[in-house]
């Protein structure tokens, strides 16, 4: 089946933040504190490699996928409907406790889970191909990511899973359809463009910045339009 990496991915965020909430009470401050901070500097090795190791792209459209796709996401204010978004959850399925981190691990988890490099290859490589392998070693590391963010910060970052199959999931059966039209140019373009969005959350992770992140959701696939002009 071709959602077949999607749902494994998906139900993989599930466990691990189950998990996560059964550690959550159980483990000092101090130490969560560290989790976080070795989760962001992980998740900026893996942005930097992304951005850093793919050949053949093009910065002048790196920039301008990054300035449109931020134009177009602050226009929309993205951001700050995800996080609305994740309040919505909280409230409809009664979660208690949660205060604010409820929303904030919502949108973290969707952020990173959703707008990598990984997600974004993977999602293709089900659509085009008919093999999961890239979804299925995602599945591990977004398990073992559900669980360490469900016990820094709640049961928000379950909820991630329901934005990874609508991304993911689309993402698979677009490419199943437009299969003759991607290239492998665009495929690394987008993955750069990608990448350097996981950069932005590393940052925010560490408490380096506090970027709108989700603002920039669309700029990994500007690039489909502007190497139509760009060769």
């Amino acid at each position: 089946m071709i959602l077949t990496g999607v749902l494994v991915n998906a139900i993989a965020v599930v466990l691990g933040s189950g998990v996560g909430l059964l550690f959550k009470k159980g483990i000092p401050e101090k130490i969560t504190s560290s989790i976080m901070s070795g989760i962001g500097l992980f998740v900026l090795y893996v942005g930097a490699k992304g951005a850093l190791g793919t050949e053949g792209t093009n910065g002048l459209v790196t920039i301008l996928s990054m300035v449109l796709g931020a134009v177009i996401g602050s226009a929309l204010d993205f951001d700050e409907k995800l996080t609305r978004f994740g309040e919505s959850l909280q409230k409809r399925f009664h979660v208690a406790g949660e205060n604010n981190t409820f929303a904030e691990g919502f949108v973290y988890a969707t952020l990173l889970m959703c707008v990598g490099a990984m997600s974004i290859v993977g999602s293709m490589e089900s659509g085009l191909t008919g093999t999961h392998d890239t979804l299925y070693a995602k599945s591990v590391l977004d398990g073992v990511t559900a669980l360490l963010l469900t016990a820094s910060l709640g049961i928000g970052v379950g909820f991630a899973a329901l934005s990874l199959l609508v991304y993911q999931g689309g993402l698979t059966l677009a490419a199943q359809a437009v299969s003759g039209l991607l290239t492998p140019i665009m495929i690394n373009q987008m993955t750069v463009v990608g990448s350097l969005l996981i950069i932005g959350i590393a940052l925010n992770v560490l408490n380096i910045t506090k970027l709108k992140v989700a603002n920039y959701v669309l700029a990994p696939f500007v690039p489909l339009l502007l190497l139509q002009f760009f060769k």
